[in-house]
């Protein structure tokens, strides 16, 4: 008998929807959510999301809205959560004064984490980010300070920086990273100006001192400050701030409004759209490469419609996985 074989267009295998994980980090169970989107292309990049203090990845997925953005850019997103400290609230250790005692690395954590999922589902290396709200913002801080390069920029919103945190290395020379920063000029929890003397949370910086620190480390000199549109007639105005150099690629933007300790979406921008479009604008093109794997790739095993390794069969759908991340759909009709 003559065999048909029909080939399909090529899709990577990668989960997709919305799936509640554990992940051991040090001997302890973490959680966090993974969502993709379905029909998601090989080396998709990856954002993190991470929650304030007292939140969850449930509740920072329901905020953030960031899924909905997912779907529309195609890119994968991971919802971490913090450890429960004495009171059960979900924390990042940032450093906080009444915290002094936290070992939890989760600088290691969430780089690790980050490593597997890129691994595991395929997804880029290179275009790899970072953003949270409050608790989680300072996260983005703490993981940009630690140079190890596997989240590629970072934006973090209604965050800070604790001086006497948990890493020592903070205002490392040689540090040049793209990065986002949203928050409030009414921010009664985490003041714009920063507070030396704060005596529950600890002292931290200003939003100002931040800005500059990343506009010096990525040595921009441009500078373009525009308004929006109140839009929603509140007041609250939103005025971004948008370093860049001629000569170089990372850029650095400031985004102020005038409510308070949130997500900075009063109305007049979409602040999820925002934050990926900035991710988008500082994203690596690894296009080439890609194509380039296509054209020397070899199987790396067949599975079945269940994910399941399976030998060659006659009459059903399988897919052939290849070692550059694509997959291809085939029946073998007899």
């Amino acid at each position: 008998m003559k065999k048909i074989l029909i080939t399909f267009l090529f899709l990577p295998l990668i989960g997709f929807g919305q799936q509640s994980l554990n992940f051991i980090h040090n001997g302890i169970n973490r959680e966090y959510i993974y969502y993709a989107p379905i029909n998601l292309p090989a080396d998709a990049p990856l954002l993190f999301v991470a929650h304030g203090y007292s939140g969850s990845a449930q509740d920072i997925l329901n905020y953030s809205s960031m899924n909905a953005i997912a779907d529309q850019n195609d890119f994968a997103v991971c919802y971490p959560q913090g450890t429960s400290d004495s009171s059960g609230s979900n924390f990042w250790n940032v450093g906080y004064d009444f915290l002094p005692n936290s070992n939890i690395d989760d600088v290691d954590f969430l780089e690790s984490l980050a490593s597997y999922l890129q691994i595991t589902y395929q997804l880029s290396s290179s275009n790899t980010f970072f953003t949270g709200m409050s608790n989680g913002g300072e996260m983005c801080y703490l993981l940009a300070f630690d140079g190890s390069n596997i989240f590629k920029a970072f934006a973090p919103v209604a965050g800070t920086v604790f001086p006497n945190g948990v890493i020592n290395n903070l205002f490392s020379s040689g540090v040049s990273i793209p990065f986002f920063i949203t928050h409030g000029d009414n921010d009664n929890t985490t003041l714009y100006g920063g507070d030396p003397n704060d005596q529950f949370w600890g002292a931290y910086l200003s939003v100002d001192t931040l800005v500059d620190f990343w506009v010096n480390a990525n040595a921009l000199t441009d500078l373009v400050i525009d308004t929006f549109p109140n839009l929603n007639n509140s007041n609250k105005i939103t005025i971004s701030h948008k370093y860049s150099s001629t000569f170089l690629d990372n850029e650095v933007w400031l985004y102020t409004h005038q409510s308070g300790h949130n997500w900075g979406d009063d109305g007049d921008m979409v602040i999820e759209q925002e934050i990926w479009d900035f991710f988008n604008r500082v994203s690596v093109n690894t296009s080439a490469v890609i194509t380039e794997h296509y054209q020397e790739k070899n199987i790396i095993k067949v599975v079945d419609v269940l994910g399941k390794q399976s030998p060659e069969k006659k009459n059903i759908l399988l897919f052939y996985i290849y070692d550059d991340g694509s997959v291809e759909k085939r029946i073998i009709l007899e």
